[in-house]
């Protein structure tokens, strides 16, 4: 019960950030459950990938409820989702296995990188100029960066959003489309991801019980169902204060979070 109730704080917690910073919890939730993990006893060798491959399980229930709203909005590029998706799914399924190669000390540098890497990009709103004629999006490349962007994402445990808005506005895609379109480009690379780290740890004689492979059932539920009915709060919350003010204080955040983990 203790577990669970801790999960519920962290999954509340994130929720309300990724609410209220308009982000995907990944780069709230891996570090937590770094630091929650170990204090639970769970052997410091599978720590790291049991905390991406849960945080990528979390991802894969939220992403969908996000997605509805984009669609909503007619802001999703379903014929480029699709042309991405293979490669999306294809990295982000590698991603369990590199990251079952992988040490958790190599793991939590490369988390901590991409958290400074998305403070900084935050803390100086740099935006990507869109060319005022759109280039053409072939599948081959298509499927290439959906590679690249899929195992990435899911090495740091994240939805892949800082990754694909940048690349789609630059190939000519409008900033409201290229948000929508990686917002759904999530479901493929979270499912994936998880299902990637599920395979990769499965037999891990390291891992507790209520695991899969390498996501957290527990962690899982309680991280997920909280985040669920705390993101509209910090939604709410995103309309009443200054959304430079929060952009600057979310990239502060994640910058100490990075440092943290790359200090540790």
């Amino acid at each position: 019960m203790e577990q669970l109730a801790i999960f519920l704080v962290t999954g509340a917690a994130a929720g309300v950030m990724a609410g209220l910073f308009g982000v995907g919890g990944g780069l709230i939730i891996v570090p937590a459950l770094a630091w929650l993990l170990p204090r639970q006893g769970i052997d410091a060798s599978v720590v790291m990938q049991l905390a991406i491959g849960t945080s990528l399980a979390v991802i894969a229930a939220t992403s969908i409820s996000s997605t509805l709203a984009h669609h909503k909005r007619s802001g999703v590029l379903w014929p480029v989702l699709r042309k991405l998706a293979p490669g999306l799914v294809a990295g982000a399924i590698t991603g369990g296995f590199v990251a079952d190669a992988l040490s958790g000390g190599t793991l939590k540098k490369i988390v901590g990188t991409g958290a400074l890497l998305v403070s900084l990009q935050m803390w100086l709103d740099l935006k990507p100029e869109t060319p005022r004629t759109p280039r053409p999006l072939g599948n081959l490349e298509l499927i290439s960066i959906g590679g690249v962007i899929g195992l990435l994402a899911a090495l740091i445990g994240i939805g892949g959003g800082s990754l694909t808005v940048p690349y789609l506005s630059q190939r000519g895609v409008s900033m409201r489309e290229a948000v929508g379109t990686a917002a759904a480009a999530g479901i493929p690379i979270a499912w994936a991801g998880a299902i990637g780290f599920m395979i990769a740890g499965y037999g891990q004689a390291a891992l507790p019980a209520w695991t899969l492979g390498y996501v957290s059932l527990a962690g899982f539920a309680g991280i997920a169902s909280a985040s669920v009915l705390t993101a509209p709060l910090g939604a709410r919350l995103a309309h009443t204060l200054p959304p430079k003010t929060l952009k600057r204080a979310f990239a502060l955040m994640l910058f100490l979070i990075g440092l943290g983990m790359l200090l540790d």
